[in-house]
């Protein structure tokens, strides 16, 4: 990138970082660095959110180390910046599943997602963090856990952060995986106009049935070792309500949808050595392929139960159920192509 378009990229983000509201605070700490079109904002989040600091991977990768004051702690974010970044480019959020991306089953280590958005002309940023915790505000801190406001996170922490670093055009769209399908949902219906498209692939959309709870609390309790009653309370909390995404399924009414998910039958990705497998030996294969098509199962049932919820409402929206695959990557890997189009709907509408 040349002098000019550099110099010109940098007034745009301060512009926009004067331009969202964000009140001009110092970010006492923040370390002010610059990247090809990217500049680390000495401004606070209206709750005092802010970047610390940038680390520049290559031309088009940079990572961002951001405090959340709602959570008292800094995460990274992970961002594919566009191949043309001379004037503002929207944003897709892509979250990872159950183990938040911090361990090895991540959309860059898994699938060629980055890859395939590389020339889509986008902001890609990927979430980091929020292991077993549906990427929720809960009520108490968790002694395994921690403190986890991942709500208040995705929604009102991060993407002003977002937009002034980036220089956006502050059109977002969302998508994620299995544990992901909540805050995905969520999230657009917590905040309104925020994401114009969103994406789930092979998720659950219920927490208010006996399936949906036990869902929850197997993700929770049982590999995370955390307890959902920090999360949202006992059964009877109206918060359980609150995050059902099919209760709530009205607000969702104008953003565009894509949801997909197989049938737990296993197919071409659940052979050994298949795309996004990472088992060690064939014994492995198969009690991961046994596990992952229990799950798939119900987030086939899951999804039926939420499009039968969005006909009844006349909503929109894209199902694709897949004819077989259980709860693995190569499937997400595809889904997400397939998304595409409906992603591309929100992502290249007119700020």
């Amino acid at each position: 990138m040349n002098r000019r378009i550099t110099a010109r990229m940098t007034l745009a983000v301060l512009a926009a970082a004067a331009s969202i509201g964000l009140g001009g605070y110092p970010a006492a700490g923040a370390e002010q660095a610059t990247a090809p079109g990217v500049t680390v904002p000495a401004v606070k989040s209206p709750d005092g959110s802010y970047i610390r600091s940038i680390q520049v991977k290559d031309d088009r990768n940079i990572r961002l180390t951001v405090y959340s004051a709602a959570m008292d702690q800094s995460y990274p974010v992970d961002v594919l910046r566009p191949a043309d970044t001379s004037a503002p480019r929207s944003t897709l959020y892509l979250l990872n599943g159950a183990g938040g991306g911090v361990d090895d089953a991540s959309w860059q280590l898994r699938t060629d997602a980055l890859d395939f958005l590389s020339d889509k002309n986008i902001n890609v940023v990927q979430i980091i963090g929020g292991a077993w915790s549906w990427y929720s505000d809960w009520v108490k801190s968790d002694p395994t856990l921690g403190t986890n406001k991942w709500s208040t996170y995705l929604g009102q922490e991060l993407p002003p952060l977002i937009d002034a670093a980036l220089g956006t055009n502050g059109v977002n769209a969302i998508a994620g995986i299995s544990m992901a399908s909540l805050p995905v949902m969520n999230s657009v219906i917590f905040n309104p106009g925020l994401f114009r498209s969103a994406a789930v692939y092979s998720g659950f959309f219920q927490t208010t049935t006996d399936v949906g709870r036990q869902a929850v609390k197997a993700v929770t309790e049982r590999y995370g070792h955390g307890n959902v009653e920090n999360m949202w309370g006992q059964d009877d909390s109206p918060l359980w309500a609150a995050n059902d995404p099919t209760l709530n399924a009205e607000k969702l009414r104008g953003t565009n949808l894509f949801i997909s998910t197989g049938n737990g039958i296993p197919g071409i990705y659940d052979l050994p050595g298949a795309r996004g497998r990472n088992e060690t030996s064939v014994l492995d294969t198969a009690q991961v392929v046994a596990t992952g098509a229990f799950i798939e199962a119900n987030c086939d049932a899951s999804t039926v139960a939420f499009q039968n919820r969005l006909n009844e409402l006349k909503i929109p929206a894209t199902f694709v159920y897949r004819q077989t695959g259980t709860h693995i990557w190569g499937y997400w890997q595809d889904d997400l192509k397939s998304s595409w189009p409906v992603l591309a709907q929100g992502l290249y509408s007119a700020p």
